[in-house]
């Protein structure tokens, strides 16, 4: 692998190289290596026990024959498919596990969504005698993965019985959670107990990844060895020469110079990286006033349709050249690019050590902690605050929504400035036409505003973006869908009985209320659309209102 190419922009370069000085003089690759919290504060909080990412290749090493062993006993068992249940960090990695490298073993799906539809979607198409469950969660608490986990182990009970159901369940988290101690009480086939000192987003490369990946095939020591290998180009002393710092210098100083949409173009085989990296850089840069937006799925376009703001970054296959005329008008046109060419899809590993190296480097050049998520919790909170409403009273509070007309959305698009971004935030059931439909509005919003845009699925992307929306520096449109929902499913109360006090159809709606109260306690700028059951109709219905300018 290509580990980096130098930016094709000269006009950023001198920037770029005074940044790499300047950590050259303060030791900066020196002291991440060493652990040393100061790089980022002058507090340890958050950061002390956030690094065991910078080991954990060599640390994954010796398990690998017992997760290998794993994966042929479950085939050997008769297992066929594997439902991984997480959030955030703990579903992207293996989210793109399954889509790059899901050929072998068994197949492997991630549910991330507390729509009635998705989780409705697994039971329509599962046999609870041929899954195998991972129950996926650092903390052991995340609402939606214990809601996932009490759903389905009652759905195995009632097909297979309780004595049978445990063998079908493996958990991964850290020591001491709630989930672990779950894994005891209900008799999971295996619990794996991750380092503690790794945050979710840099946790591809531990249990958390490996484990799913393990079950579909992954030749682990080869995504290992590649790893390894780029941990070990990280580890040259000398700024410039060192691929993460060299990355981390580039990223940090064109976000200070206003270029801070990261815009990433992907060979398709692999495009399920932009969905891993998009929370890693989002989560850790988007505080404190600053961020760096990363674009991911955003189809190229030509020259004009782009501002200032971007930094494009092309990663591509060997011999994949599709995209080349496209981003050659663009850096002809003054947009900044780096290029990173992978060998094969066993580069991947490299790329996970590279920009989590570059994203800590990048913290350290903005001055933020790029290990915590302290906005994070705030939707979190209100969302509960929902709930515990509807626990008393039986309705849920009730929140601003306007009609979905063009009309509303050109009103609200006239509040933009150059250099902001606009947000399409999804609480609706993710589908491949609901998708198409999001991706030609998105378009839509782009040629007429010439601003960048991301899409995201609720409440998925409160694990991954929800922290750059509340915490960067406000220049986010937030445009948030929700839709009527034609079943609802129940959550019960405790993994061992039927009984139910609330349904996923109420905890989306209290998380898309608490967001959505959360986006205006920080002064963002929102618009909510409520929509019927005809998502993707409605959807393409409003991107036709807005092209014909009606």
């Amino acid at each position: 692998m290509k580990y980096y190419q130098e930016i094709e922009s000269g006009e950023y370069c001198r920037a770029v190289e005074t940044a790499l000085a300047e950590m050259d003089a303060a030791r900066a690759v020196e002291r991440l290596w060493q652990h040393d919290h100061t790089l980022w504060k002058p507090e340890p909080t958050e950061i002390a026990n956030r690094l065991g990412w910078l080991h954990v290749a060599a640390a994954m090493r010796p398990p690998v024959p017992a997760l290998e062993a794993l994966a042929r006993q479950a085939q050997a068992d008769g297992y066929t498919d594997v439902l991984l249940l997480g959030m955030g960090g703990s579903s992207l990695a293996p989210e793109l596990f399954g889509r790059v490298f899901g050929q072998g073993r068994l197949r492997l799906a991630v549910l991330d969504s507390t729509d009635p539809g998705a989780v409705l979607a697994h039971t329509g198409r599962l046999e609870p005698a041929c899954t195998l469950f991972i129950v996926s969660t650092k903390s052991g608490g995340t609402v939606e993965t214990a809601s996932f986990f009490k759903f389905f182990y009652r759905w195995t009970v009632d097909a297979l019985g309780s004595e049978a159901a445990g063998a079908h369940w493996v958990a991964i988290t850290d020591p001491g959670s709630q989930l672990a101690e779950w894994a005891e009480q209900y008799h999971f086939r295996t619990t794996f107990l991750n380092d503690p000192n790794i945050g979710g987003r840099y946790s591809a490369l531990s249990y958390f990844g490996l484990v799913p990946a393990a079950l579909v095939g992954v030749d682990l020591d080869r995504l290992l060895d590649r790893a390894l290998a780029a941990a070990g180009e990280c580890a040259a002393s000398a700024a410039a020469e060192n691929p993460g710092a060299h990355l981390g210098a580039v990223l940090g100083e064109l976000a200070r110079a206003g270029r801070n949409k990261v815009t990433f173009v992907i060979s398709p085989p692999i495009a399920s990286f932009g969905d891993w990296v998009e929370q890693l850089i989002a989560e850790s840069t988007g505080k404190d006033g600053r961020g760096i937006v990363p674009v991911v799925d955003e189809p190229l376009g030509p020259p004009e349709v782009y501002g200032d703001d971007r930094l494009f970054v092309h990663l591509r296959l060997a011999g994949d050249a599709a995209d080349d005329a496209a981003l050659a008008a663009l850096t002809a046109a003054g947009q900044p690019l780096l290029r990173y060419e992978l060998d094969d899809v066993y580069d991947l590993g490299g790329q996970f050590f590279l920009w989590e190296f570059a994203t800590a480097v990048a913290g350290h050049r903005l001055e933020i902690n790029p290990f915590d998520q302290p906005d994070v919790e705030a939707a979190k909170a209100l969302a509960r605050k929902a709930v515990t409403a509807y626990t008393a009273t039986g309705t849920l509070p009730t929140e601003e929504v306007a009609a979905p007309t063009a009309e509303a959305l050109r009103r609200f698009l006239a509040q933009a400035r150059p250099g902001d971004y606009i947000a399409l935030q999804a609480y609706v059931c993710p589908d491949e036409q609901v998708t198409a439909a999001l991706r030609a509005l998105r378009l839509c919003l782009r040629q007429r505003t010439r601003l960048a845009t991301t899409v995201g699925y609720g409440p998925r992307f409160l694990h991954s973006t929800g922290q750059l929306h509340k915490g960067d520096n406000g220049s986010g449109l937030f445009i948030q869908f929700t839709a009527e929902m034609p079943h609802d499913v129940s959550i019960p109360d405790k993994a061992d009985s039927p009984a139910s006090s609330m349904t996923f159809g109420v905890l989306k709606t209290a998380q898309a209320l608490g967001d959505a109260q959360a986006l205006r306690q920080a002064g963002r700028r929102l618009l909510r659309f409520h929509l019927g059951q005809d998502v993707a109709g409605e959807l393409m219905a409003l991107t036709r209102a807005l092209e014909e300018g009606r």
